[in-house]
């Protein structure tokens, strides 16, 4: 990921307003994970360990800290904001599974482009498709696409990239996600 911020920060050199704005999200303490959840940006990247044992959450690599989505959704409802990115990826193991689906769906704020995984995923799997990602992400520079859009198209060729680098399935989907019925009733 210090790859792709050095690349960003070179990317929005110079503008008024960054061209790709990319919130990039470590669990460290709920709080920090919170106002990145509620900023608006283009692509929210939140990288930690998945789990839906007890309820779909965030676990930082330490294992300290565990924030779950039902707790930042019942916050970002008290507060007036949910998400409100273009696009989120979830890229911590099985974070594109129904239950999580259902999950994100509570804290939105509109339509976004969700990209999680179907499997348990390392270093490796992520680095290879947040590469190809960001890679094609960064192409056009957004050029005539509304950055839900221009997340979807990236991350259908970062699959494609994936396949051919790895001669295996891409352990990650891309799905375009719309607010619950929750959502639409707590969040303006």
């Amino acid at each position: 990921m210090t790859f792709v911020q050095s690349t960003l920060q070179n990317i929005n050199a110079g503008s008024d307003e960054p061209i790709v704005d990319i919130d990039f999200v470590r669990t460290r303490d709920p709080d920090t994970v919170l106002s990145a959840f509620t900023a608006p940006c283009d692509v929210l990247h939140v990288m930690a360990h998945g789990d839906h044992s007890v309820t779909p959450s965030f676990t930082s690599s330490d294992g300290k800290v565990t924030v779950s989505l039902e707790t930042l959704g019942e916050v970002a409802a008290d507060r007036g904001q949910g998400i409100s990115a273009g696009a989120i990826i979830a890229d911590g193991c099985r974070t594109g599974t129904g239950v999580w689906q259902k999950a994100v769906r509570d804290c939105l704020q509109g339509d976004v482009t969700y990209i999680g995984t179907s499997a348990l995923i390392g270093w490796h799997e992520s680095g290879v498709f947040c590469s190809a990602f960001y890679g094609a992400l960064l192409r056009n520079r957004g050029k005539g696409m509304r950055p839900a859009d221009q997340a979807r198209d990236a991350a259908e060729r970062a699959i494609e990239a994936y396949k051919l680098l790895t001669d295996r399935a891409c352990p990650f989907r891309v799905m375009t996600l719309g607010p619950s019925r929750r959502a639409r009733i707590l969040l303006p």
